[in-house]
């Protein structure tokens, strides 16, 4: 799967990766390879990514939207 992590002030992160899990606003998801479709609002907190190496990524974002579809990944976040 393919994340970016994008603010109004810069791309934060690129990279493919094997797992994200985002604080959805009604709880908190994880994103999996053929994951289906969704667009989701996101609230303050930690963005956890695995990599391809299985490394750890964490990112705190303030507020924003994930849109995944055919295992690409956005996450627009106003902060990171």
């Amino acid at each position: 799967m393919h994340l970016e992590i994008v603010t109004p002030d810069a791309k934060v992160f690129a990279s493919e990766v094997r797992l994200v899990q985002v604080p959805g606003t009604d709880g908190s998801f994880e994103i999996l390879k053929n994951h289906a479709p969704i667009i989701s609002t996101l609230k303050k907190g930690k963005v956890k990514v695995i990599d391809e190496e299985n490394k750890e990524h964490f990112f705190e974002i303030e507020k924003g939207v994930i849109e995944v579809m055919k295992n690409n990944i956005i996450i627009l976040a106003e902060k990171a």
